[in-house]
């Protein structure tokens, strides 16, 4: 308040010349200026406010749109089943990012029980946001229920498909999977053919095995044999990244 309206709000003294009711009337008008006055610097305050968080969350949002998004479409591998979301391999891969200061945003779309056919309904309503690079990590689920490899090959390249569709510059890597030998060995072999011949097909880059050196070894996977364990994830962002960097790498050399 400036050293006028101080004094103006401060002295009584100066009504005392006025009769009864004028100085009421005056009273009356100076508590409606006191009113008008101090409300104006509380709404002054408030939009200052409202001003600031609207600049902070613009400013919020323009980050993140700046950044490319990397979708990673998978099943409880890539949800990260029996672990916390920050000791799946998803998020150990937005940790390297993150320490070279590359503007990439994981998006981690895990989700346990997920098939192909899961995924191709999924895919849509996450195309929603501009998608520049898509880790297909899905079919494996397909495999153990012996869904036949026809049909996970033409769900896997349907969601290539809308993708392409919706952003022909997105970047594809197609994580490659087996089952157990179990499932017979000709299944075996044109399951692990579905990967990369889809990465051939799609000029996509491939990880041969996303579970390289934590398959089928005890103290890598929880009690059920088939999830990794914390440790386990490490392995498996390991081989995530050797793929995936370079693919990164190539939007810095535009």
């Amino acid at each position: 308040m400036n050293k006028s309206a101080k004094t103006f709000f401060s002295t009584p003294d100066i009504f005392g010349m006025f009769h009864k009711k004028e100085y009421e009337m005056v009273h009356g008008i100076r508590k409606a200026i006191y009113i008008l006055f101090y409300s104006g610097i509380l709404a002054g305050f408030l939009t200052a406010d409202i001003l600031a968080n609207d600049s902070s969350s613009s400013a919020t949002a323009d980050s993140a749109a700046s950044k490319r998004a990397i979708l990673f479409l998978g099943n409880s591998l890539a949800a990260g089943y029996g672990l916390t979301p920050e000791q799946a391999f998803p998020a150990l891969i937005q940790q390297k990012i993150d320490s070279l200061d590359w503007q990439f945003d994981v998006i981690n779309a895990g989700l346990s029980g997920e098939t192909s056919s899961g995924g191709l309904r999924r895919i849509n309503w996450l195309l929603k946001r501009r998608i520049d690079v898509l880790v297909l990590e899905l079919g494996a689920n397909d495999g153990l229920r012996g869904i036949p490899v026809a049909q996970t090959t033409e769900n896997l390249q349907a969601i290539i498909d809308r993708v392409k569709t919706k952003n022909p510059e997105t970047k594809v890597v197609i994580a490659g999977m087996m089952v157990p030998p179990n499932m017979g060995p000709d299944y075996s072999a044109e399951f692990e053919n579905i990967f990369s011949g889809l990465a051939k097909a799609n000029s996509a880059a491939l990880i041969p095995f996303l579970l390289e050196g934590v398959g089928g070894v005890p103290e890598l996977n929880l009690p059920d044999g088939i999830h990794p364990t914390a440790e386990g994830h490490e392995i498996v962002a390991e081989n995530v990244w050797e793929v995936l960097k370079p693919v990164l790498e190539s939007y810095s050399a535009k």
